[in-house]
């Protein structure tokens, strides 16, 4: 008996040892994996990856026409800019926690590639290019965004995906409330009130409450790709997007949002 105690030290400390070696959660291999495997597990949101051994590269030839497939952008911190404690300073961004968990990754995500010159333009046509987001501030406060890829043109420089490749341009972030939204007093943009029930809107003092409308957002998209497998066309690496925050239908000022994580996707010839 009184060596319960210390054996359950030393399982304790087997499994930490276990579990820091493993690398932490692997990177999902959707070529061996079944519907059954994942589906309740939140391991769809998941991206894949590449070994750090992916160091090659594919070379373009400009006469060809090429598509970047299979893009999968996997959310890992998310820094919400906040008020400068005073004047004198600048905003700074906080880091908040993700509170959508199993729904945040941009997937199956495609485009159009082009090769002119020295300089690779990568423009977005479809895919689960938009997602639902929401983070937790240290203060309590919740920020939703929509975080999305939807009509993206970014360029890079070279004539070739390299780990050193870098596509950046911009997007359209969509309005996370959609015009049948109603808020909590029953007002929107195409349904329910034009004012609180009860209540009669007097002059522009509460207008901005009242008057719904839908409001679309621009962000930057940085994709750094750091991996490259010649073989089978895949590449790897991080993005970095920096887009505005809801807006309850354009009834209060967005913030910028800033978001950071892992990055998917294959060149194939269109």
């Amino acid at each position: 008996m009184r060596f319960r105690p210390l054996l359950a030290l030393v399982l304790a400390l087997c499994l930490t040892l276990v579990t820091a070696c493993s690398g932490g959660a692997k990177a999902l291999d959707r070529s061996s994996i079944t519907y059954d495997d994942i589906v309740n597990t939140g391991r769809a949101n998941d991206c894949p990856t590449l070994p750090d051994s992916a160091r090659g590269s594919i070379s373009l030839d400009p006469g060809a026409s090429y598509q970047l497939r299979e893009i999968c952008m996997h959310p890992a911190e998310v820094f919400v800019k906040g008020e400068p404690a005073n004047k004198r300073q600048e905003a700074q961004f906080v880091p908040g926690r993700i509170l959508t968990r199993f729904t945040s990754s941009l997937d199956q995500v495609y485009g159009d590639l082009k090769v002119s010159g020295d300089t690779l333009t990568f423009t977005e046509l479809g895919g689960i290019d938009f997602q639902p987001v929401t983070v937790l501030l240290p203060g309590g406060e919740e920020v939703p965004f929509t975080f999305s890829s939807k009509e993206l043109v970014a360029t890079a420089s070279g004539a070739a995906i390299t780990t050193s490749t870098d596509f950046s341009g911009g997007y359209r972030a969509p309005s996370y409330r959609t015009s049948n939204f109603l808020d909590p007093k029953g007002r929107g943009l195409t349904t329910g009130y034009s004012s609180a029930v009860g209540l009669v809107p007097a002059g522009d003092e509460f207008s901005g409450e009242t008057i719904k409308a839908y409001v679309d957002g621009t962000g930057n998209l940085n994709l750094s790709i750091t991996k490259v497998d010649a073989d089978t066309g895949e590449f790897a690496g991080v993005f970095t997007a920096v887009q505005p925050s809801d807006t309850d239908m354009g009834t209060k000022a967005a913030v910028d949002v800033k978001i950071t994580g892992e990055l998917y996707g294959r060149l194939e010839k269109a």
